[in-house]
């Protein structure tokens, strides 16, 4: 998945466009779940948990005419500033400065304090888009128009372009919005790439999105996943993966009363690899107690933050 080859990459046309567009917003606003639906498949871990995004994770979109590169990155966090939420905030910013365009993410809703803290950090010389999401709960389509009108006098949006993420809804509108932003280049991967990222990484993910979906609240937000073991023998992949949480106590939470928690968390991971990777896996896992990593420095580094 990660390997470039130039040779697969589709052919350049004088109007071959191509470059890097960063979805940012407030946590929660549905920026994984708008990455997945362009993409046509699971890449992105979603879940109702607010900044399950960690990392900067790279979605390649490619048409006959264009190339996307999606970056989507964490929720600008502006609560629990421990060593980790420090590390995604400036994951964030250096991201901004980076791409061609800029999807800036909200709910159809008034403007709030969150949202205004992420448009600080948006540079009018990057073409923003707006995209209002989650137009299928809005009654009154009507509605859009007045809070369209707030976002304008905040910032000068490029475009304004209200979808659903959830329902595929206007997906194609923003992919022609955003084409006119893009360089005339070739493309820089090739055509049946649909990340940067490799399969040890996005099963980590996987089993990470498990534990937050299944656990909702009452698992706290230091918990992480390390595979120890990744192996793939003929067309099985055999995957050893490590549940780290900081406190003893939190321990019973993950693992279930006769391991049953822990037994979903593991098959439900295991299906959406299967899916993703297009291959039988086995999966096994356990917990780990490493206490205080969300802030020890060396802790995050050896776990890829």
């Amino acid at each position: 998945m990660t390997d470039h080859d130039s040779e697969s990459a589709p052919a350049a046309t004088s109007a071959f466009k191509c470059g890097t567009v960063a979805i940012v917003g407030r946590p929660n606003v549905g920026k994984s779940t708008l990455l997945n639906h362009i993409l046509g498949m699971k890449l992105a871990i979603t879940s109702r948990k607010a900044q399950t995004t960690r990392h900067r994770l790279l979605g390649i979109h490619t048409t006959d005419d264009t190339q996307y590169l999606f970056v989507d990155t964490p929720g600008f966090q502006q609560k629990h500033l421990n060593a980790l939420n420090k590390g995604l905030n400036k994951t964030v910013t250096q991201v901004l400065t980076e791409v061609d365009v800029v999807l800036f993410v909200i709910e159809p809703m008034k403007l709030g304090d969150a949202d205004r803290k992420v448009l600080k950090l948006l540079s009018e010389k990057t073409p923003t888009i707006l995209v209002v999401n989650k137009l299928d709960l809005m009654g009154d389509k009507g509605n859009i128009l007045p809070l369209i009108q707030d976002f304008d006098l905040e910032f000068p949006f490029a475009e304004i372009v209200p979808v659903s993420a959830k329902k595929s809804l206007n997906l194609d509108e923003l992919l022609k919005s955003v084409r006119n932003y893009l360089p005339e280049q070739p493309a820089i991967y090739s055509e049946d790439e649909l990340t940067d990222k490799n399969e040890r990484f996005l099963a980590a993910e996987l089993v990470r999105e498990k534990i937050f979906r299944l656990l909702g609240d009452e698992i706290p937000y230091s918990v992480a996943v390390e595979i120890e073991k990744f192996e793939v023998v003929g067309k099985l992949r055999r995957i050893f993966c490590a549940i780290i949480v900081d406190k003893e106590s939190q321990k019973p939470m993950l693992i279930g009363k006769g391991g049953e928690k822990l037994k979903q968390i593991s098959t439900e991971a295991r299906q959406d690899m299967e899916k993703l990777f297009g291959g039988k896996v086995y999966l096994e896992t356990w917990v780990k107690v490493k206490g205080g990593w969300a802030d020890d420095e060396r802790a995050l580094k050896s776990l890829g933050y």
